[in-house]
């Protein structure tokens, strides 16, 4: 059962991750495209800060599914839900908030 919520979860994160990538590309072709000198444009600006935000909000999604993929691991190994460092299980409230958590509470 954990499993199947994992792998809808990195599903999500993977959808997630190509519509980003998507948008961001857009936004690269279309800077490409224009003759916009984004020093002297007041849309520079905007065009930066979009690209940033598309590119971190990207960079979030790819950190997701890794944490995903790992989790999906230890419960491949039967390590799910045991705190990485003191060994304790993980509270399942913990565990239902953030699924992909490495640690308990008192570690983190």
């Amino acid at each position: 059962m954990i499993r199947d919520e994992l792998l809808r979860l990195r599903a999500s994160a993977e959808a997630e991750a190509a519509t980003l990538a998507r948008g961001l590309e857009a936004l690269f072709a279309a800077s490409r495209d224009s003759n916009a000198d984004d020093e002297h444009d007041p849309e520079g600006a905007t065009i930066g800060f979009e690209r940033a935000q598309l590119t971190a909000l990207l960079a979030g999604a790819r950190e997701r599914i890794a944490a995903l993929d790992d989790a999906l691991r230890r419960v491949d190994a039967a390590t799910y839900g045991v705190c990485e460092r003191c060994g304790q299980p993980i509270a399942e409230e913990r565990l239902a908030a953030l699924p992909f958590a490495r640690c308990c509470m008192a570690c983190a």
